[in-house]
């Protein structure tokens, strides 16, 4: 699975790919506004709270998956067609672009990547900004569903005693139940490793290389036939954790519902520490 494209690759094929413009970040409800300001060329913007999810709710989380009809619209306003090449992207850390990524994946696209870096990379290399909307002529895509692995609330808690490995990719100390600044209760699912997306990261905000992000997670307990999920809080920074583990050539499934929608169920247990 082709997960990345670098600024030079984009660079190279730019009049032949849909970019789309996945600007996001908990709590900051200005991503449209800051992509107003400055944005890549031809990139259309994507609202990850009204496209990329469904409406949130206790019992399914922040952010659960939008329909396949809903998301299908959704696509066709972003001028996507059979056959349309599609990188998204960011403004760090590429969680939303990740997000982007997956679901249009798991909507039975093949050909999207993330923007290795996103905008950062793309200034960083002297990529010009254009200001302004960017209103494409409406595409015909035809998605379906079921393109990348998915786990329940009840799958992902069974995972860590079935000889699986379920991540946490949460940082460390939401992990541990330090601090919990937007769910009802603090701490993991029992049996969950931590894995913060932060860490298969180099510092110039680029996805580490294959060969370091194999290492990484055969560290943290992924062998040739494990069964890997993943959650975070809420399935945004766990599409970006299933990308890295793509990269190294791992298939892993997504919770949708994640911490978000597990802490909001008093009878599921919750552990702290590490």
């Amino acid at each position: 699975m082709r997960v990345l494209t670098s600024v030079a690759e984009l660079r190279a094929d730019a009049p032949d790919v849909v970019l789309l413009d996945v600007r996001w970040a908990l709590g900051d409800p200005h991503g449209h506004a800051r992509y107003l300001t400055g944005h890549l060329p031809g990139a259309v913007f994507v609202d990850l709270d009204a496209e990329l999810s469904a409406p949130p709710s206790p019992a399914a989380g922040r952010h659960p998956l939008p329909s396949v009809p809903s998301l299908q619209s959704a696509a066709r306003r972003w001028g996507l067609s059979a056959g349309s090449r599609v990188v998204a992207y960011d403004a760090g850390p590429g969680a939303a672009a990740a997000r982007a990524w997956w679901l249009l994946r798991w909507a039975g696209l093949t050909d999207v990547t993330i923007l290795n870096g996103g905008l950062a990379a793309w200034t960083a290399a002297g990529g010009e900004l254009e200001q302004g909307e960017v209103v494409p002529v409406p595409g015909d895509v035809v998605l379906s569903g079921g393109g990348m692995p998915v786990l329940d609330i009840d799958q992902a808690a069974a995972l860590p005693t079935t000889g699986g490995v379920l991540f946490d990719a949460r940082a460390g100390e939401r992990f541990r139940g330090e601090v919990e600044p937007v769910d009802p209760r603090a701490g993991h699912v029992p049996g969950a490793v931590s894995a913060p997306t932060a860490e298969v990261l180099t510092s110039d905000g680029t996805f580490a290389t294959a060969a370091v992000l194999t290492e990484h997670f055969i560290r943290l307990g992924v062998r040739p036939g494990t069964p890997v999920g993943v959650y975070c809080g809420s399935g945004v920074f766990a599409a970006h954790e299933v990308a890295a583990l793509a990269v190294a050539g791992v298939e892993a499934a997504l919770w949708p519902g994640s911490w978000s929608q597990w802490s909001h169920d008093p009878d599921r247990p919750v552990a702290t520490g590490t």
